[in-house]
């Protein structure tokens, strides 16, 4: 049956053994520095914002509502639900077979199917990656000049983050990958530094109050450099505080939507190593560990500049904006410094989405010029950013999660049942791929269609209906013919 695979599937080999590497030299450090990078890290105190940019809450006190042991306890949870929902199977899927995401992937979305899920999904998703990163990283770039969301400067440094980034991504990867590998330690002292600096008010940390300061209404300057209309009848306030579940929910959907295709991903990682003991080690230090380290640093840091009074009212729990507040004690120029040393750091980050995407595209639309598929991909980042739509990350993040969350539960399902290995590559368009994929994907994208909160964490539940619904449709006999692959696994 080998002559019925496409030539993607049939001419694919596996990495060879000798050319793997220990999990403390690859994923571990790799996945370590998504988790380093500001844009995830600086909002996690926050979560949703109450206006665009302007790192306050939506809900008073925002993710710090309950408590600094509640909100360090949800990020743990959300912690090892990346490890153990969206990374563990694909990791190992990828060290027993040796093989990428998009042919392990053709298991579960048939050959012509997985041509397009995940690969294609993935490249497209990219963009969506590029633009939160471009909004943010474009706010700390313009910062030190009073400049703001909706100015002229912001649009041109917008613009020019994104095409150079898509530029590089496409011609010069290589030469940002020889840097990229210690530009994360920028963000890393800085989060140590800002701890240090603020560990002095975790002891007054009283989150009853920061709740009530979180209720006033958004003064009027602020609105107006945020984007909200100040000649508004009634002055935007923030909602009800989160619950001790609101908390949990909130957190695991922010953090596991920002997570969910890096683990599908765990595939490409898992493939370079030995064993599945890399694959386990690899996950649990660089992404849970690396999870609770940064986002329970911004936590810390939040709470302690809460606690020593430095925060207005409505507080401002976004980290890198708090690094304005803490000046006094670090020197007037070092939160310049701080917002630049982490829009650079944010830049490589920028270039591999590119990258990724660039690649995705060359595999499934290899008769398009590579330059005209992601400079479409770059028009939709820019406009996202410019739009501002960019700028509701915990937005964003629950589409990626939505995307990718049925994708991994399939996958776990479809290990599973195939007695926890590969099961080959299956014919066409596998039904119980794609029927698990479109419900699962509803599940998890229809809150923000419907402006309600009906779905529990999202990211989670299109995780738990993708696996559940796979496998009941694979029982069902709603699985395409395995296909066999004309090289052994690795």
């Amino acid at each position: 049956m080998a002559g019925m695979l496409p030539d993607y599937v049939a001419s694919a080999k596996p990495v060879p053994k000798e050319n793997r590497t220990p999990w403390y030299a690859s994923t571990a450090p790799t996945y370590a520095g998504i988790f380093l990078w500001f844009v995830f890290w600086h909002q996690v105190p926050v979560i949703k914002e109450l206006v665009r940019g302007s790192g306050i809450p939506l809900n008073a006190g925002g993710a710090l509502s309950q408590g600094i042991g509640i909100a360090l306890l949800a990020l743990v949870v959300s912690a090892l639900l990346c490890h153990y929902l969206f990374y563990l199977v694909p990791g190992n899927l990828g060290v027993k077979t040796g093989l990428p995401l998009y042919i392990v992937g053709t298991s579960t979305y048939g050959v012509q199917g997985g041509f397009i899920m995940p690969g294609f999904l993935m490249g497209c998703l990219q963009f969506g990656w590029l633009a939160v990163n471009a909004f943010f990283t474009t706010g700390l770039l313009c910062a030190p000049f009073g400049v703001g969301f909706g100015s002229p400067t912001y649009a041109i440094v917008a613009v020019v983050f994104v095409v150079l980034a898509t530029f590089m991504g496409l011609k010069g990867i290589q030469y940002v990958g020889r840097v990229a590998t210690y530009l994360p330690l920028f963000p890393l002292a800085i989060l140590i530094v800002l701890a240090l600096v603020s560990v002095g008010g975790l002891v007054q940390f009283d989150h009853k109050k920061l709740v009530e300061a979180g209720k006033e209404p958004l003064p009027a300057a602020t609105q107006s450099e945020s984007g909200a209309r100040p000649q508004a009848a009634e002055a935007p306030k923030a909602a009800d505080p989160l619950t001790v579940w609101g908390v949990f929910v909130a957190i695991a959907t922010y953090v596991v939507g920002f997570f969910a295709t890096a683990g599908a991903a765990g595939v490409d990682f898992g493939m370079g190593n030995r064993d599945e003991n890399d694959v386990k080690w690899g996950g649990l230090v660089g992404i849970a560990g690396a999870i609770i380290l940064t986002g329970g640093l911004s936590l810390l840091i939040a709470a302690g500049a809460a606690g020593a009074g430095l925060l207005d009212k409505p507080p401002v729990l976004q980290t890198s904006t708090i690094m304005g507040k803490l000046a006094p004690s670090l020197g007037e120029a070092a939160p310049g410094v701080f917002w630049y040393l982490l829009a650079i750091a944010a830049f490589p980050p920028a270039c591999f989405s590119s990258f990724i995407a660039a690649n995705s595209f060359k595999t499934t639309l290899p008769k398009v010029n590579p330059f005209v598929s992601c400079g479409i991909g770059a028009l939709v980042a820019i406009l996202l950013v410019l739009s501002g739509y960019a700028g509701n990350a915990a937005g964003v993040f629950t589409i990626i999660g939505a995307s990718f969350g049925p994708v991994c539960g399939a996958m776990a399902a479809d290990y599973l049942l195939a007695g926890k290995r590969w099961a080959g590559p299956r014919a066409g368009f596998n039904p119980a791929g794609w029927v698990s994929w479109i419900v699962g994907f509803v599940v998890g994208g229809i809150d923000l269609v419907l402006g309600t909160s009906y779905v529990p964490c999202p990211p989670v539940a299109a995780f738990i209906v993708g696996f559940v619904l796979y496998g009941v449709l694979a029982l069902a006999g709603l699985e395409t013919e395995s296909l066999e692959m004309p090289t052994e696994e690795a």
